[in-house]
């Protein structure tokens, strides 16, 4: 696979767009939006009031099987847009859709399947090197065609297999390695996927005071009943006083340090790449689902069996 995608940094497109992008502070691709899925007011609760918790990529235990990651292992989905990061979940009409928006607060590489393409060589036809260069061109177009293309639910566990062997191998073993890959939506035309891998998935903690208690309002009651109003509060601790004890005038935050599925520890404020910005998030109550198709028509003959002995 290093044949493939070996200093695939290198190679050219013929508007000249790069294949391999940088993203985060200052960068065009900057933030990213993130959705879930909710049927059920205390899990709503749970992730509006620690967004960066229930709105990040999950832990490893909750990791399923996706596109560009095997099971138990997180990475961060997520779209350049908010309505493809809706379609993207593929909500059940009736469902609540959390839509958050996540900034990227260091420099990250990103692998934009987008431009392939465009991807453009030159060289002689004379050259037998040329043959070759032009060999993986053409593959290197085919294989994004298999990675982005629609799955359906029932064929994932198999169809997802290469994808998942591509994504793995640009994460840690390909020279240059990327943080994540830029795909096309298979959901709404036109709409562009971002992925994070692992080692590029972590959120920053929310800046919370030690004692915190946070308490989240999914609606308001009137006299024609519940009308939805969704508010987040956080009560703080009241400020020390001279009085108190010194050690006890200091704020003390949530420590950074979290435990990896591999039993190490890491420290989460220093590698996190993203950073959720609580007052983005919108809640969507999903009212109906509107679909373009291409419709085919189905044409339907009857005709007489004659058999030789009709004659």
């Amino acid at each position: 696979m290093l044949n493939v995608f070996g200093c695939i940094d290198q190679l050219d497109t013929i508007d000249g767009h790069p294949l391999i992008v940088e993203a985060g502070p200052g960068r065009t691709i900057h933030e990213q939006y993130r959705a879930r899925v909710f049927q059920s007011d205390d899990k709503s609760a749970d992730a509006l009031g620690r967004p960066d918790l229930r709105l990040g990529s999950p832990p490893w235990e909750h990791a399923t099987a996706g596109r560009m990651n095997a099971r138990g292992i997180s990475v961060f989905y997520a779209a350049r847009q908010d309505k493809v990061a809706i379609a993207e979940v593929r909500p059940p009409v009736g469902s609540r859709v959390a839509v958050a928006r996540l900034d990227i607060i260091r420099p990250v590489r990103l692998l934009d399947l987008t431009a392939f393409a465009k991807v453009h060589e030159t060289g002689s036809i004379f050259d037998p090197s040329f043959g070759r260069t032009l060999e993986r061109a053409y593959f290197l177009r085919s294989l994004v065609k298999r990675m982005i293309r629609p799955v359906m639910p029932d064929d994932e566990v198999f169809d997802y297999l290469a994808t998942q062997a591509v994504a793995d191998f640009l994460a840690s073993e390909n020279n240059p390695t990327v943080d994540g890959i830029i795909f096309p939506s298979a959901q709404v035309f036109d709409g562009h996927n971002i992925v994070l891998f692992h080692k590029a998935a972590g959120v920053l903690p929310l800046e919370l005071p030690k004692g915190t208690k946070i308490s989240v309002s999914l609606a308001d009651g009137t006299e024609e009943g519940y009308e939805p109003n969704y508010y987040v509060s956080e009560k703080v601790p009241a400020a020390p006083t001279k009085s108190d004890n010194p050690e006890n005038q200091d704020m003390v935050w949530p420590s950074p340090f979290s435990t990896t599925p591999f039993g190490e520890t890491v420290n989460s404020s220093e590698v996190a790449t993203l950073r959720v910005d609580p007052g983005s998030i919108m809640v969507h109550h999903v009212n109906w689902v509107e679909y373009n198709c291409t419709p085919f028509q189905v044409t339907r003959h009857r005709f007489s069996n004659l058999e030789p002995s009709d004659f």
